[in-house]
């Protein structure tokens, strides 16, 4: 196993890009170095509170060095105090290289005419490879003959991207098998293949992540139709507009696994085919992401600079997607959004009493057959972007949430036994003030087929009351301001639907309730 010594600073501009966060550096690095069989075996990095840029003689700063596996705070000081015991480091590691035991040796914003002046000279001495970035300090390096393999200004960089280029560098030169670990720093993340980026593709995760910028949609319809507040229906229109632009940069982050540069890529994308809908966001998203991914693979594998990998990852990858997007599916996808929408809209006007009944029994099923968040979210999703509310939002609303409260709420005030009501009173709260958490009806629902079934047919029943209302509404807000968040005019008639739905069940669940602990009673008595 090849042992690597990283020695540095936390730099001037690099302070601002990741060098403030060694902690988060060193992770970055130990993910890398151990996908390539290597290991770290020495430190010697200086942590200023500010950029170095700006930093004085008496600014506070820490030294880190390495000691039993793991970074190790060595000493906390004055800027002109840690320089000084920096140099002790520095010709401890010097001893370990003209040792042999360094094999390579990482940097960041280094001083080579000084604090690292040992560890480079005996470096260069005896020809160990090199890879940093930092401008001033490669040059200085390389004038001093060091043979570095990978050399980049830190302009444009990250941690991930700096660990990548090191490592890759590193193991090119010493020909051993190494792909980089990109989007995942799970404890096996070492393990991951080139081919995890398809799994990466999480349709829950980038909705579920995209959701608030609904919400915000939502809030700013439903305040718009205030008189005093009317002119913030133009701000309504330019977040429908943006929503397939934030869909599709947490698309390409969540995909190509590279932080900041991967949110470029999705806004370059998305910006060129936000005539696509969100369900074009999406498409152009993942895209977006697969191409800066292997972009950035292939300028690793070159030995291209850190900058200009981030900036062909992000620039190029995002226009790539984008003018793809914006040409070829866009156009298909506004039509398949329409087309969903359309297919509501026809079922609920043939027969809206039933089309809200079926999909309120229907959407219990959904959510604890794991159906929920990967068909009917998306759904949601896209009615609000037509409209602003949506009809299985509404029924998300009274069928599930305020459902949930009605179970939760009958087990706090009649309980089957001692503690279910201090169970279920945080769900009961939940649910009522933040409008989510209807796991929490779980327990009493599988442990009881009349509450289940009463979990139908509360469902159902407050579904058709929305249908026969033409009730339209948003989930994942608060229970108490959802009406107010209703299609215009149907606000008294959504409070309505949801207190039917609330009260149903929990007429149900207590009835439930008091008839198994009537036949404890009874069994206890004789």
């Amino acid at each position: 196993m090849k042992k690597i010594a990283f020695i540095g600073s936390s730099g001037g501009n690099l302070f601002k890009q990741g060098g403030n966060d060694i902690h988060g550096m060193m992770k970055e690095i130990l993910l890398q170095t151990g996908a390539a069989d290597m290991e770290i075996s020495a430190v010697q990095y200086i942590l200023a509170s500010s950029s170095l840029d700006t930093a004085g003689p008496d600014s506070s700063a820490k030294l880190y060095t390495w000691k039993n596996g793991e970074l190790y705070l060595e000493k906390e000081g004055t800027l002109s105090q840690i320089n000084k015991a920096a140099v002790s480091i520095d010709e401890q590691i010097a001893e370990m290289i003209r040792a042999g035991e360094i094999d390579g040796v990482m940097f960041v914003s280094a001083e080579p005419d000084k604090i690292n002046h040992q560890s480079f000279q005996a470096a260069i001495d005896t020809g160990l490879p090199l890879a940093g970035t930092g401008g001033s300090s490669v040059a200085k390096v390389q004038s001093m003959g060091g043979k570095v393999l990978s050399a980049s200004g830190t302009t444009g960089t990250t941690n991930r991207t700096r660990a990548v280029a090191f490592t890759t560098a590193f193991a090119k030169e010493w020909n051993i098998r190494y792909q980089p670990v990109i989007g995942n720093t799970g404890a096996h993340a070492a393990e991951a293949l080139q081919t995890n980026i398809w799994k990466r593709i999480n349709f829950r995760g980038i909705m579920m992540t995209s959701l608030p910028a609904f919400i915000a949609m939502a809030l700013c319809l439903a305040i718009s139709q205030i008189s005093v507040f009317s002119s913030l229906s133009d701000v309504f229109d330019t977040l429908v507009a943006a929503i397939p632009v934030v869909i599709c940069a947490i698309a390409a982050k969540q995909v190509s696994g590279l932080d900041e540069v991967g949110v470029v890529a999705g806004i370059v994308a998305g910006v060129l085919s936000v005539d696509g809908g969100i369900i074009g966001g999406l498409v152009v998203g993942i895209a977006a992401g697969i191409f800066s991914y292997y972009i950035s693979i292939f300028c690793f594998r070159h030995n291209i600079p850190g900058t200009t990998v981030n900036i062909a990852a992000g620039g190029l990858g995002g226009l790539a997607a984008g003018l793809i997007g914006m040409y070829l599916i866009s156009p298909v996808t506004l039509w398949l959004g329409n087309l969903i929408c359309d297919a509501i809209n026809a079922a609920i006007g043939i027969n809206p009493l039933l089309a809200g009944a079926l999909a309120g029994v229907l959407i219990w099923p959904a959510i604890i057959g794991g159906v929920y968040h990967a068909a009917i979210l998306p759904i949601v999703l896209l009615e609000m972007e037509e409209a602003g509310f949506s009809f299985l939002g509404a029924i998300d609303m009274t069928g599930l949430v305020m459902v949930s409260a009605g179970i939760t709420l009958a087990n706090v005030i009649f309980p089957k036994d001692k503690g279910q009501a201090a169970a279920a009173l945080p769900g009961f709260l939940v649910n009522v003030c933040f409008g989510t958490f209807v796991e929490a009806s779980y327990p009493f629902m599988f442990s009881s087929r009349i509450v289940f079934a009463g979990a139908l047919l509360s469902a159902g029943v407050s579904g058709a009351l929305v249908g026969l209302f033409d009730v339209r509404g948003t989930a994942y807000v608060p229970s108490v301001l959802a009406p107010a968040m209703a299609n215009e005019g149907h606000g008294v008639q959504f409070l309505i639907c949801m207190l039917v739905a609330a009260t149903l069940a929990f007429v149900i669940t207590s009835f439930a309730n008091l008839r198994e602990k009537g036949r404890k009673s009874v069994t206890s008595g004789s």
